[in-house]
């Protein structure tokens, strides 16, 4: 095909032709929300590096599920802040803890969204990291038990799906282990199996009251220069029974999305992270973009990348604007 007689100018002279042949479509029903649930009744603290965002006791809470429902949205996954912590993070695998208390209100009063749960200790450790803590070292094989008890407690409460975000070796097999004994064989697991050791959680850890209290999290988290890594972590979760496996963050690993869809060809998730939104919305706010725009191109990028979900704090923003 030779210019004259081939001209792609002909197919973006207007929206009409341009929409006619877009390759890539973004929906509603392809985000999940991120939600952050709080102790308390009434209670709303903002997120001030991410706008638009609060910790939420559970009755804002409902609420918030309720409209992200009428906007089409296909799923929320819940991060809790609990009550007190503790070097085991006992109030993650508590039976009437935050989480587990916001997923029997939410089953009672609202339906049609999936409810995905954070599978994970960080939020609820008093070291704030994500796993048993033994002389400054993070315990993998003692780690598993807790993150089984964890998963388990969410599907007894009512979660539809549970999202190991730990990157502890094993947790998915541990996991899918105890919910089959449990008789929730029909739990799906949306695990974390290529999870970054990245600078763009930070605004996260604020939200989520996360933050490490001494190291890091390199040890457990994916260098950020691995690409080969990824598909071998990857390939290592489906074996243990993942259903879903989700790429972290998503824009400075869009190259992972891509490779991880055309080798293994199951359901892939990107989490747009809290960093990435944070990003656009500083600029935007700064007059330096516009925000909306970006918004719309970046989610589009993960999509095309061969994401079929993205988790997104952009994702009521988002719905609205495609519808």
């Amino acid at each position: 095909m030779k210019f004259p007689q081939y001209r792609p100018r002909r197919l973006r002279k207007d929206e009409i032709f341009r929409r006619m042949i877009r390759e890539t479509h973004l929906r509603p029903e392809d985000l999940i929300l991120p939600l952050f649930v709080r102790p308390g009744k009434g209670s709303k603290q903002p997120i001030s590096s991410m706008p638009g965002h609060s910790q939420l006791s559970i009755d804002l809470l409902i609420k918030e599920v309720k409209e992200a429902k009428t906007l089409g949205i296909s799923g929320v996954i819940l991060f809790g802040i609990p009550e007190k912590k503790d070097e085991l993070g006992s109030e993650a695998y508590a039976e009437n803890g935050i989480i587990q208390r916001a997923l029997r209100q939410l089953k009672e009063k609202v339906d049609g969204i999936l409810l995905i749960t954070d599978v994970c200790l960080c939020e609820y450790t008093s070291h704030g990291h994500c796993g048993v803590v033994e002389g400054g070292r993070i315990l993998n094989d003692e780690t598993l038990d807790l993150l089984a008890r964890q998963a388990l407690s969410h599907a007894r409460a009512g979660a539809d799906i549970v999202a190991p975000s730990d990157m502890m070796d094993g947790r998915v097999g541990a996991i899918r282990k105890i919910l089959d004994e449990n008789q929730f064989e029909d739990i799906p697991i949306m695990a974390y199996s290529a999870k970054y050791a990245s600078s763009f959680f930070g605004p996260f850890r604020v939200a989520a009251e996360s933050k490490p209290q001494f190291g890091d999290r390199k040890s457990y988290q994916m260098d950020p220069a691995n690409g080969d890594e990824a598909l071998r972590e990857v390939r290592l979760d489906l074996e243990e029974g993942a259903d879903i496996v989700i790429v972290k963050p998503a824009l400075p690993y869009l190259d992972i999305i891509y490779r991880v869809k055309q080798t293994f060809n199951i359901p892939v998730a990107a989490y747009n992270v809290s960093g990435e939104f944070a990003l656009v919305k500083a600029a935007s706010q700064l007059g330096w973009v516009d925000g909306e725009q970006v918004m719309m191109e970046s989610l589009t990028s993960i999509k095309r990348a061969g994401a079929d979900l993205i988790l997104t704090y952009f994702a009521k923003e988002a719905a609205k604007k495609i519808s």
